[in-house]
Parts: structure tokens; sequence; C-alpha cells
């Protein structure tokens, strides 16, 4: 029983440094979303800076622009800069496989009510946040908070669970009303994550997609491919992006792993019908009459 607790209390430990890390590289990452700055920058100091703390990133950082909701993350090479845009800044960290995941937005584009609609419909999820509360009242709170600013939750998008080496997992926490959900239970982690939008309320795939992740593992025949599947090992379950990656022929190699099963792509998100969309996340673990935000 002795050993049991102590395991606990290391995972949670995990957690919450990975929480303090994620916290501290947020804050000095804000400061640079600048008009004119590199996005590519931006996103590398965050990866780079995780690392100094003692931290891995979790999934590469996501940077998404106005219409884009989530899976956005700079090229190899790439030149864009920020100009008067809406900017999502959605990033991981985890210590030893344990988890943090937030976002914030930043806004060049002069809309502050979008991005209070998130923000407040975070708090308000948190404050509802307690062992025992069905995630269909943290939706519905969502829903109704982003609604009383004039705005629409996007309906297609969740907030998530997170455990040991995987980003997303049960239990889902809608951004909408829903008929049914599932009760939180004590010493559960998730990531809460509310996106509003001046739009349709949905998102769709893109075209674009620069982050993948591995599902399974198996032998693969091509030589190309099996040298980036050895290589992509060393981020097990989580997502990767494809600027991180060194392999030869990787466009194809990429193409034959996901054609074998042996990955899945995750294209941009964007809103359908060209909205700007806010978003704001914090990681939080259910206690028995509330919650502990590991992302503050």
């Amino acid at each position: 029983m002795a050993d049991k607790l102590q395991e606990l209390e290391e995972i949670l430990v995990n957690y919450l440094t990975a929480g303090e890390i994620l916290s501290t590289v947020r804050k000095e990452a804000k400061e640079k979303i600048k008009v004119g700055a590199r996005l590519l920058d931006v996103a590398e100091f965050v990866e780079q800076r995780t690392i100094e703390l003692g931290g891995k990133p979790a999934f590469p950082c996501n940077i998404s622009r106005n219409e884009e909701a989530a899976h956005a993350t700079p090229r190899t090479g790439d030149e864009d800069v920020f100009e008067k845009d809406m900017v999502k800044l959605d990033l991981g960290v985890h210590v030893e496989g344990y988890i943090a995941d937030a976002a914030v937005t930043v806004d060049l584009s002069g809309n502050p009510d979008l991005v209070k609609a998130s923000e407040n419909a975070l708090a308000a999820a948190i404050d509802t946040v307690k062992a025992g509360v069905n995630t269909a009242e943290i939706g519905a709170v969502i829903e109704e908070t982003i609604r009383g600013y004039g705005f629409k939750p996007i309906t297609n998008l969740t907030g998530h669970g997170v455990s040991r080496y995987l980003a997303h997992t049960p239990p889902s926490i809608p951004n909408r009303h829903v008929g049914h959900g599932v009760e939180l239970e004590q010493g559960q982690m998730i990531a809460i994550e509310p996106f509003a939008t001046d739009g349709a309320g949905k998102i769709s795939e893109g075209a674009l997609t620069e982050i993948f992740q591995i599902v399974q593992n198996k032998p693969i025949r091509m030589p190309a491919a099996r040298k980036l599947l050895k290589e992509l090992q060393e981020y097990k379950t989580l997502p990767f992006a494809k600027r991180w990656l060194t392999s030869p022929k990787l466009d194809l190699s990429l193409m034959q792993l996901e054609r074998a099963g042996l990955i899945t792509s995750y294209p941009v998100l964007k809103e359908v019908g060209g909205g700007l969309v806010s978003q704001a996340e914090h990681t939080v673990v259910v206690t028995e009459d509330g919650c502990e935000i590991i992302t503050t």
C-alpha cells in the first residue's frame, strides 16, 4: 500500500512539474507573438525552452491563426510572420510521459470580446468541476458563457483527458449542451478547452498536415519507411512534427507509413464559416470538492 501511494505521489509530482514548465514557457512565448515575428521562431522557442527547463514537448507547438482552430504548426524553413491575427498558442509539456496541456489566445486582430468569451467559458467550466459532476454540465456552462458574449462554441471540438504518453484520452469534455455525459472521478487529469467563434460554430479538416502520430508498430518492407519508423520511436505515442524529422525521402516515407496504418495525420482544423476562433485551455486534476489547475 505504501509503495502504491508513493507511486501516485511521484506521478502527481511529474504532472505538477510539467505544468510549472508549461506555465513558464507560455508566459515567455506570449511576449514573442507580435506583428512581424516569425511563427517558426516562436514554435522553436517553445520546444527548445521546454527542454531547457527539464521537460519535453508533449506535441508540436500549435500556432493557429484566425479561422484555424488547431493542429497548425510551422513547416521546415517557414517564413510566415504574424500579421493582425487572432493567434492561438497551444502547447504541451511532458515529464516522464505525464502531460500538461494548455492554450492561450493572443489577439493581434482587435477582437477582445471573442478572447474573453473563451477565457471566461474556461473559468466557468473550472468552477463547475469536482468529483461526481457530469461532463454534460460542464459543456452546458461553456456554451452558455460563450453565447452570452454573442458568439458560438465550436461544437465538434472537445476537451479531453490526459494520461501517460497519451495526449487525448477519455473523458471527452464537450463545449456545448449534450444529452448525456460521464461523471468525473477524483484524481482524473482533464484538459478543458473552450473554442469560441464568430463563424458557423464547426470545424473541418484543411489540406495542410504537419503533425503525425504513431498508432501501431509492425514491420514495413520499404527501407526508407523502416528507417523513419525507427526514428519515430523516440516520440512513443505522442504527436510529432514533420519538421522534427531527419530521415531521407521524408514525404514518401510518411505516406507509406500512413498507408500501412502505422501513423495517423492531424490536418489543420478550420472554422467552416471562415470565422475567427479563440481558445483557452488548462489542465486540471479533479478533486473531491473541486479541482486543482496544474497549468496556471
